[in-house]
């Protein structure tokens, strides 16, 4: 059996950047990976509907914390299996963002604590409920909301098809999603948390440094 790692930051935090590095690290070494990302683009109709929602489909969807928070983890649940099968089969998965994310975003738009009833839900639901594995370890890319907001901006210029979402325009959201990350990593959130920060991604002892230490976090 590996291990579940799960990378997760606001928008424009480097996610993808890291998990790539991680990744290649890991292959060095010999250990077979395997990864995924969430949402599920293009793959989940969930994914897609809330997708939509945020660029102003389906009505009113996009008001409901709860609504657009089970669009996230239905498609989770739907792969589930898949999730299990990498599992079995790899020394190390990797995950672009997984149910801490549904819990600091909903939380941030409540206005709640980490510990508050909405992150209570998303736990029961997903992990409980669901079935979904439970990560062994979490990483939070610890990167200042000015910085990711500039990153995601460019994105957006460079590539069209990734035009920011009413979440990620939302600079006041973004602010306190960073802080409800940060309390569920102080308060150690369904698992261990490691805080990366924003210049680890880009250096190679570094990643090679973080690699070592989560390959083997179960």
């Amino acid at each position: 059996m590996g291990v579940l790692i799960a990378v997760e930051g606001i928008d424009g935090a480097g996610k993808r950047t890291l998990t790539g590095r991680l990744v290649d690290a890991w292959r060095r070494e010999g250990l077979t990976v395997a990864t995924a990302a969430f949402p599920r683009y293009g793959a989940s109709v969930h994914a897609d509907l809330g997708a939509e929602a945020l660029h102003g489909g389906h009505g009113d969807l996009v008001d409901s914390v709860y609504g657009m928070a089970l669009m996230w983890a239905l498609d989770r649940r739907a792969a589930g299996d898949d999730l299990a099968g990498m599992i079995a089969g790899h020394d190390v998965v990797l995950l672009d963002r997984y149910v801490a994310s549904n819990a600091a975003y909903g939380a941030a738009r409540l206005r709640e604590g980490c510990e508050g009833p909405f992150t209570e839900w998303v736990r029961g639901l997903e992990f409980g409920r669901f079935g979904l594995p439970v990560p062994d370890a979490q990483l939070l890319l610890d990167v200042p909301v000015e910085l990711a907001r500039e990153r995601a901006a460019q994105r957006e210029a460079q590539d069209p098809s990734r035009s920011r979402d009413a979440y990620e325009r939302d600079d006041s959201l973004q602010a306190r999603v960073a802080a409800a990350y940060e309390a569920l990593a102080d308060a150690a959130w369904v698992s261990q948390w490691e805080s990366v920060p924003p210049d680890a991604a880009g250096s190679a002892d570094a990643v090679d440094a973080l690699a070592a230490r989560i390959a083997h976090a179960g």
